[in-house]
């Protein structure tokens, strides 16, 4: 069947997809290509608002070089987004940015969570399986009276009730228009 059809492709549309979340990256190195997200300090912000914004809370990209100098890290991030202190997100296609360890406050790496991907795989499923189910069933109510046939080949219905509705009386207080 074609509901079938389409709720195997939701389910595996959304088990493909799945939930990401962001884990902190304490002590670990982050491999190249690997997408991060970094936590942006006031020295950062100051530092990196010319060019992306004055407001940065968090920087989220793909890892593309990770550099060491002296006791910290250069970060070189192709961002996917950036939000912002007061709850705003702004989507980039991959522009690089080089990011000083002295402007991070922390690192998070985006992993793949399970728990939350079977969970809204449960709610894709049993929504599609609502869906066909009430498609299928029906509700129960009844559509228009069937037009009778009179065998003539022509048929007229009547309402079932009568339109009989007085015309409004429109009264307007302006004084009537006078013609020149």
């Amino acid at each position: 069947m074609q509901i079938n059809r389409i709720a195997r492709l939701v389910t595996f549309g959304l088990a493909v997809a799945g939930c990401y979340t962001l884990q902190p990256a304490a002590g670990v190195t982050p491999e190249l290509g690997s997408t991060l997200a970094f936590s942006i300090n006031d020295l950062g912000r100051v530092a990196l608002g010319g060019s992306m914004g004055p407001e940065i809370d968090q920087i989220e990209g793909r890892l593309i070089s990770n550099e060491k100098e002296g006791n910290g890290s250069d970060y070189f991030v192709a961002v996917s987004a950036v939000r912002l202190l007061r709850g705003g997100n702004q989507v980039w296609r991959g522009e690089q940015v080089h990011i000083k360890s002295e402007y991070v406050n922390s690192i998070y790496l985006r992993q793949y969570s399970r728990g939350r991907t079977i969970a809204l795989s449960t709610i894709a499923v049993v929504a599609v399986a609502s869906l066909a189910t009430a498609a299928i069933v029906g509700t129960g109510m009844l559509g228009d009276d069937p037009v009778p046939d009179t065998g003539l080949g022509t048929s007229r219905r009547t309402p079932r009730w009568p339109r009989s509705f007085r015309p409004r009386i429109m009264h307007h207080n302006f004084p009537p228009l006078r013609t020149p």
